[in-house]
């Protein structure tokens, strides 16, 4: 029942977002960058288990995983404009892109000494 609740709460929240981008593209752009899914995905895991060292270990990892998605925000409009607008192309090659720093920083991230369970 938990699980059902978990995902009715957090699919509402991307409806909504969704929804109100439709009205204003800088207030669903406002809502998207909160780190709701993060802070939903901290409380049902801490809900679940109450282990404050697993919590603080997702928080961590989320900050580092953070940065290698943002250039995707960037790449995807300049593609866009490239691509004289086709929307799944640009899709397809930014989110290529974004693995690929996916992999760029869990391959740096050890070299800094940091390290994840």
């Amino acid at each position: 029942m938990f699980t059902v609740i978990k995902v009715a709460i957090t699919s509402l929240l991307i409806v909504t977002i969704s929804e109100v981008s439709k009205k204003s593209v800088l207030m669903g752009g406002l809502l998207a960058s909160l780190p709701l899914i993060s802070i939903l995905s901290l409380i049902w895991l801490y809900i679940e288990n109450k282990d404050i060292q697993q919590a603080s270990q997702f928080s961590y990892s989320v900050f580092y995983m953070v940065i290698p998605s943002l250039p995707m925000f960037l790449i995807f409009p300049w593609l866009l404009k490239k691509t004289n607008g086709s929307f799944y192309i640009s899709l397809t090659i930014a989110s290529l892109l974004t693995i690929a720093c996916y992999h760029l920083m869990l391959y740096l991230l050890p070299k800094f000494g940091i390290q994840f369970s």
